[in-house]
């Protein structure tokens, strides 16, 4: 291991070297779209307790 290496030599090793890490990040990154809601997605349990709760808020709103 006698082999001497210049400071630009090391610095585009170690950009090269950062560069594949990118890379590799960047592959395993997926962008995620965020997919609408439908009224059919939501569990009937669900949409039971929502509808419960705005009428209580509508009562409590007309009473207050």
């Amino acid at each position: 291991m006698d082999e001497k290496y210049s400071i630009n030599e090391i610095l585009n090793a170690i950009n090269d070297l950062q560069d594949i890490k990118k890379d590799k990040i960047f592959d395993k990154i997926k962008v995620v779209k965020p997919v609408a809601v439908k009224k059919s997605d939501i569990p009937t349990n669900t949409l039971k307790l929502i509808e419960e709760a705005e009428k209580v808020i509508k009562s409590k709103m007309q009473s207050g």
